[in-house]
């Protein structure tokens, strides 16, 4: 039992918890913002983003490959990915950028010593 006490209170647990919670709250708002975005495209070109009536390769009894579901979910993937990446990971790279710049490498001991020995032979 005290081994499970330790695991449920374990760090990474509660983080990867929250992680998906929060997870899970965005993709709602992704997913109301891509159907806001889709009636936005829907107004402009006259008709619904909807294409899950378009069928390919019918045959004589009018039964073909309905394609159109799939193409209604490329298109909302691709609206999803544009808003993930330019109003998050745009975002969140820029600032951490800005508040933790990369430190230059400090370089290996041994490539110190090095020097330094390099360094006195020369100056002997």
């Amino acid at each position: 039992m005290d081994g499970f006490k330790k695991f449920l209170l374990r760090g990474n647990l509660v983080d990867v918890a929250v992680a998906f919670i929060m997870a899970t709250s965005f993709a709602v708002v992704v997913k109301t913002f891509t159907d806001v975005l889709l009636g936005f495209v829907s107004r402009i070109f006259g008709g619904s983003p909807n294409f899950d009536s378009v069928v390919i390769w019918k045959d004589s009894d009018g039964v073909g490959i309905p394609i159109g579901s799939f193409i209604t979910a490329v298109i909302s993937f691709v609206i999803l990915a544009a808003i993930v990446y330019f109003l998050v990971v745009t975002p969140y790279t820029k600032a951490k950028e800005r508040f933790f710049p990369d430190q230059p490498e400090a370089e290996a001991p041994d490539i110190v010593l090095l020097t330094q020995i390099r360094d006195s032979l020369q100056n002997r």
